[in-house]
């Protein structure tokens, strides 16, 4: 075995890691700073107006949206989630063997018993 011998590191081994951190770092406050020092900055009402994708804001910002939007997006972002879990045993499909393919139809059997379980309760229908 060729890592049976642990190896101990000394501090001077991360030395390297270090320099460079503080070096990402120096580069990004240097950046930050010339930028506000040599940066243009000319004010106007028109350029310190609101502005999003050049549609004039009107009405409040405050309006109610509901609730079943948020339950769409937090769904959609949990299932996302959990499909991504799926990348890594498709890449070790062969390494795994029977047990990994059985424990994937676990989960895609967990996965689907909360998508059934979804649609039963009616959260995907945006009418009632």
């Amino acid at each position: 075995m060729l890592l049976a011998t642990p190896v101990a590191y000394q501090p001077a081994d991360y030395l390297p890691i270090l320099i460079q951190f503080g070096l990402a770092l120096a580069f990004v406050a240097f950046s930050m700073v010339v930028s506000h020092l040599v940066g243009p900055k000319r004010n106007s009402k028109v350029k310190d107006a609101s502005f999003e994708c050049g549609i004039e804001s009107v009405g409040n910002a405050r309006t109610p949206i509901s609730v079943k939007y948020f339950l769409t997006a937090i769904l959609f972002v949990l299932f996302d989630v959990e499909v991504i879990f799926m990348y890594p045993w498709a890449v070790n499909f062969r390494e795994l063997g029977m047990f990994g393919f059985v424990e994937m139809l676990m989960f895609m059997g967990l996965l689907l018993a909360g998508f059934y379980y979804i649609i039963k309760k009616g959260i995907l229908k945006w009418q009632n």
